[in-house]
Protein backbone atom coordinates (compact mmCIF):
# COMPACT_ATOMS: atom_id res chain seq x y z
CA UNK A 1 0.00 0.00 0.00
CA UNK A 2 0.76 3.38 -0.92
CA UNK A 3 -0.13 7.12 -0.43
CA UNK A 4 0.96 10.03 -2.50
CA UNK A 5 0.21 13.54 -1.30
CA UNK A 6 -0.30 15.98 -4.24
CA UNK A 7 0.15 19.46 -3.92
CA UNK A 8 0.52 21.62 -7.47
CA UNK A 9 2.30 24.28 -7.23
CA UNK A 10 -0.79 26.39 -9.27
CA UNK A 11 -2.52 26.02 -6.41
CA UNK A 12 -2.29 27.92 -2.97
CA UNK A 13 0.08 26.56 -0.41
CA UNK A 14 -0.84 23.23 1.74
CA UNK A 15 -0.38 24.04 4.96
CA UNK A 16 -1.56 21.30 7.60
CA UNK A 17 -3.44 19.38 4.51
CA UNK A 18 -2.89 18.11 1.56
CA UNK A 19 -4.74 19.08 -1.87
CA UNK A 20 -4.88 14.93 -3.25
CA UNK A 21 -4.00 11.93 -1.93
CA UNK A 22 -3.77 9.00 -4.19
CA UNK A 23 -3.86 5.21 -2.48
CA UNK A 24 -2.99 2.21 -4.05
CA UNK A 25 -3.15 -1.44 -2.94
CA UNK A 26 -4.20 -2.03 0.36
CA UNK A 27 -7.51 -1.96 3.45
CA UNK A 28 -9.87 1.09 3.42
CA UNK A 29 -11.31 2.19 7.28
CA UNK A 30 -14.07 4.48 7.45
CA UNK A 31 -13.89 6.34 10.48
CA UNK A 32 -16.58 7.79 12.60
CA UNK A 33 -17.01 11.28 13.83
CA UNK A 34 -15.16 11.98 16.48
CA UNK A 35 -15.85 14.31 19.20
CA UNK A 36 -14.48 14.95 22.56
CA UNK A 37 -16.22 12.42 24.54
CA UNK A 38 -14.22 10.52 27.29
CA UNK A 39 -14.53 6.62 27.87
CA UNK A 40 -18.09 7.34 30.03
CA UNK A 41 -19.42 9.12 27.25
CA UNK A 42 -19.22 12.88 28.48
CA UNK A 43 -17.71 15.79 26.28
CA UNK A 44 -14.75 17.21 27.89
CA UNK A 45 -12.73 20.52 27.49
CA UNK A 46 -14.04 23.91 27.02
CA UNK A 47 -12.11 25.11 24.50
CA UNK A 48 -12.02 24.57 21.19
CA UNK A 49 -8.21 23.58 21.18
CA UNK A 50 -9.25 21.05 24.10
CA UNK A 51 -11.83 19.70 22.49
CA UNK A 52 -10.00 19.34 19.39
CA UNK A 53 -7.01 17.30 20.83
CA UNK A 54 -9.44 15.29 22.80
CA UNK A 55 -11.63 14.20 19.51
CA UNK A 56 -8.33 13.83 17.35
CA UNK A 57 -7.18 11.06 19.66
CA UNK A 58 -9.79 9.73 19.49
CA UNK A 59 -9.93 9.23 15.77
CA UNK A 60 -6.87 8.16 16.36
CA UNK A 61 -7.15 5.88 18.59
CA UNK A 62 -10.33 3.96 16.66
CA UNK A 63 -7.42 4.22 13.31
CA UNK A 64 -5.07 2.30 15.63
CA UNK A 65 -7.65 -0.40 17.14
CA UNK A 66 -7.99 -1.01 13.14
CA UNK A 67 -4.57 -1.46 12.43
CA UNK A 68 -3.46 1.98 11.48
CA UNK A 69 -1.18 4.82 12.19
CA UNK A 70 -2.04 8.25 11.81
CA UNK A 71 0.28 8.24 8.43
CA UNK A 72 -2.15 6.11 7.07
CA UNK A 73 -4.65 8.39 7.05
CA UNK A 74 -6.09 9.64 3.31
CA UNK A 75 -8.90 12.12 4.27
CA UNK A 76 -10.14 13.81 7.25
CA UNK A 77 -12.94 16.01 7.98
CA UNK A 78 -13.67 18.72 10.46
CA UNK A 79 -17.25 19.97 11.44
CA UNK A 80 -17.08 23.16 13.25
CA UNK A 81 -19.81 24.51 15.12
CA UNK A 82 -17.68 28.13 14.63
CA UNK A 83 -14.99 28.34 11.54
CA UNK A 84 -13.94 31.45 12.85
CA UNK A 85 -13.04 30.51 16.49
CA UNK A 86 -11.39 27.30 14.42
CA UNK A 87 -9.72 29.96 12.15
CA UNK A 88 -8.82 32.03 15.23
CA UNK A 89 -6.62 28.74 17.12
CA UNK A 90 -5.93 27.43 13.76
CA UNK A 91 -1.80 27.38 14.73
CA UNK A 92 -2.93 25.23 18.07
CA UNK A 93 -5.02 23.09 16.31
CA UNK A 94 -1.66 22.92 13.71
CA UNK A 95 0.60 22.09 16.61
CA UNK A 96 -1.54 19.19 18.34
CA UNK A 97 -2.18 17.76 15.22
CA UNK A 98 1.84 17.66 14.93
CA UNK A 99 2.41 16.39 18.16
CA UNK A 100 -0.57 13.38 17.79
CA UNK A 101 -0.50 12.97 14.04
CA UNK A 102 3.14 14.09 12.61
CA UNK A 103 3.82 15.86 9.38
CA UNK A 104 1.49 13.73 6.94
CA UNK A 105 -1.26 15.21 6.59
CA UNK A 106 -4.17 13.56 5.16
CA UNK A 107 -6.46 15.71 2.00
CA UNK A 108 -8.62 17.70 4.65
CA UNK A 109 -11.71 19.93 5.37
CA UNK A 110 -13.46 22.37 7.47
CA UNK A 111 -17.07 22.52 7.43
CA UNK A 112 -19.30 24.77 9.26
CA UNK A 113 -21.98 23.18 10.82
CA UNK A 114 -25.57 24.65 12.92
CA UNK A 115 -24.63 22.33 15.93
CA UNK A 116 -23.45 18.73 16.58
CA UNK A 117 -25.24 15.48 17.95
CA UNK A 118 -23.84 16.14 21.43
CA UNK A 119 -24.87 19.46 21.79
CA UNK A 120 -21.58 20.35 24.04
CA UNK A 121 -19.11 19.64 21.32
CA UNK A 122 -17.22 22.60 19.61
CA UNK A 123 -16.49 20.12 16.81
CA UNK A 124 -16.37 16.81 15.25
CA UNK A 125 -13.42 14.40 13.10
CA UNK A 126 -14.25 11.90 10.64
CA UNK A 127 -12.42 10.58 8.07
CA UNK A 128 -10.77 7.39 6.21
CA UNK A 129 -7.17 5.80 6.10
CA UNK A 130 -5.97 3.11 3.62
CA UNK A 131 -3.93 0.37 5.02
CA UNK A 132 -1.35 -2.31 3.66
Amino acid sequence: MSLERINPEELSPATGFSHAVTATGGRLVFLAGQTALDGSGKVVGETLPEQFERALANLLTALAAAGGTPADLARVTVYAVDVADYREHAGELGRIWRRLAGREYPAMAVVGVVRLWDTQALLELDGFAVLP
